[in-house]
Formats: C-alpha cells, sequence, structure tokens
C-alpha cells in the first residue's frame, strides 16, 4: 500500500511502461523509502498482523485464507510481502512461509521486525513475483496484501507465475486498490469524490525524474483483473470490496473515511487452483 500523490492524478505523467521499466523504477522507488514507510504506517500494520488494505480489515475478521487452524502444516508464500508482516501472522498460525519482494530495502525492514518479534518468522526471499525461483506445484496458499499486483506491467504473466508455484486445490488471494479508484484524483478530501478521469484508460501512472520513470504504478479494469485470473487456468471464488469500518478514522494518502463511506477502495481477490 503506498501514499498517495496529493495532486490530481489526472494531471500527471500518463505513459505505457514496459516490464523492465516498471521493475527498476519500483525496486529503487522501495529501497528508499521503505524505512519512511515503516516509521509513518507500521503501528497501522503491526508486526505480525495480516492487513488487507487501508480500511484497516485483518485475516482474523475476513477470514480470506480459510478458517482458524486452516493453515497448520501448510506451505505458504506472501509474495509482495514489504515487512513480511502478514507472512509473520501466517507463520503464528502454524504455516510454513517464504515471504517475497522485490526491495532489498523492504526485506532490511522485514528483519529488523524480526529482530523483535517473538513468534516465528517466515523465510524472506529477494525475487521479481513475476519469476518466481521455486517449482511448480510448491505451495499451498499464495496471498499479498497491495503487494506486487499494481506494481508490475505483466500482471496476466503474475496470475501464470502463481497458479504455477501453486498445488493442485491450492488458494491465491490478493488485494490491490479497487479499479473503480483509477478515475478519482487520489485525494481524501471533497475533491475526491468527483471523477476526472476514465476508468477505462488503463495507460500506467508514472513518476519520473529526468526522463527516467521512478515509480509505476499500473491500473486493471475489474473486467481485466478477473479474466486474467480465468486466463491463468484459476478459478475466482470470491470478490470481497470491504467497507470502511465506522471506528477507523485514519488518512492513508487517497484512502479517508469520508471516500470510503463512498465508495470501495479496496478489493480482494481469492482464486483457487482446480484439482486435476
Amino acid at each position: 500500500m503506498t501514499d498517495a500523490s496529493e495532486e490530481d492524478v489526472s494531471l500527471l505523467p500518463r505513459r505505457e511502461s514496459s516490464q523492465a521499466e516498471t521493475v527498476a523504477a519500483n525496486r529503487s522507488w522501495w529501497d528508499r523509502e521503505a524505512a519512511d514507510y515503516a516509521d509513518e504506517h507500521g503501528h497501522f500494520l503491526g508486526d505480525a498482523d495480516l492487513v488487507w488494505g487501508p480500511e484497516g480489515w485483518t485475516e482474523e475478521e475476513l477470514r480470506v485464507l480459510g478458517e482458524p487452524g486452516d493453515l497448520a502444516g501448510t506451505d505458504v508464500l506472501e509474495f509482495g510481502g514489504g515487512g513480511a508482516q502478514g507472512g509473520r501472522w501466517c507463520a503464528a498460525a502454524g504455516a510454513r512461509v517464504v515471504s517475497s519482494d522485490l526491495s532489498a530495502g523492504m526485506l532490511r525492514t522485514a528483519r529488523r521486525i524480526d529482530a523483535r518479534s517473538p513468534g516465528p518468522a517466515p523465510a524472506l526471499l529477494q525475487a521479481e513475483a513475476t519469476r518466481l525461483p521455486f517449482a511448480d506445484d510448491a505451495f499451498d496458499i499464495a496471498f499479498s496484501a497491495y503487494g506486487a499486483t499494481p506494481f508490475v506491467a505483466d500482471s496476466a504473466g503474475l496470475m501464470v507465475e502463481l497458479a504455477r508455484v501453486l498445488r493442485p486445490g491450492g488458494r491465491l488471494a490478493f488485494s490491490t486498490s479497487h479499479p473503480f479508484r483509477w478515475g478519482f484524483p487520489d485525494l481524501p478530501g471533497e475533491e475526491g469524490l468527483t471523477a476526472t478521469g476514465s476508468y477505462f484508460d488503463e495507460t500506467p501512472y508514472v513518476e519520473g525524474a529526468g526522463g527516467r520513470a521512478t515509480y509505476v504504478e499500473h491500473h486493471r479494469t475489474m473486467g481485466h483483473r478477473i479474466a486474467e485470473i480465468i486466463d491463468a487456468g484459476l478459478v475466482l471464488e470470491e470478490l470481497h470490496e470491504p467497507e470502511w469500518p465506522a471506528d477507523n478514522e485514519e488518512t492513508w494518502g487517497g484512502w479517508s473515511p469520508l471516500r470510503g463511506s463512498r465508495f470501495p477502495g479496496t478489493a480482494i481477490f481469492v482464486a483457487t487452483l482446480p484439482r486435476r
């Protein structure tokens, strides 16, 4: 989960960005920002909690990955894991967990949390989510809370790769910004309630300096997100659009109680790989 720009996204540079450019830009951005991000949002994310989005809903509340006890003895991949908070939560539930991330800076954050956390720690791995160094059928569950999915150009390839490493009957769950938000300026107040762009425009949002991309975020419509899941051979089981909780008064970039009361900010996709 990133902090949104305080400018109207519809007025900022939008252009195509290749997978290679996107990977290079976002690896560098997260390496630079990892420590500040942890300082600003660490209290909200916790050290060993699986928080699915800025709304604050946790895995204990939503049960996206299953019922209590289901994780015990399973092999779990957290892709785009950042500080590995979600992976740590799964490890405490009895899973064998690998938490991967593109950014070495985010993995340093994860190691700092490990040093102060009394519970079990996941294995940490630096890897692109679209090119995972695992054998086929390696995991029972693959999940991510706002990691990887909006930060890769080849999101269709990401779904194929995640399906590859899942065992038959395995579960994929990931959260990302709700596609509906793309047409609105990413601002928390009244100005963020009026659409200024097109929901159907999937041109990436690209920040840059000196002609070089420094941060890239990719959008897909709801239909395209679902199509990518299905085309990868997965079966979409659930789609969560969590409402803003009445007790969450946090403002996180463009997320806020005001906007959260009007339209969804997060989408959580849950799919399974059919048994052979």
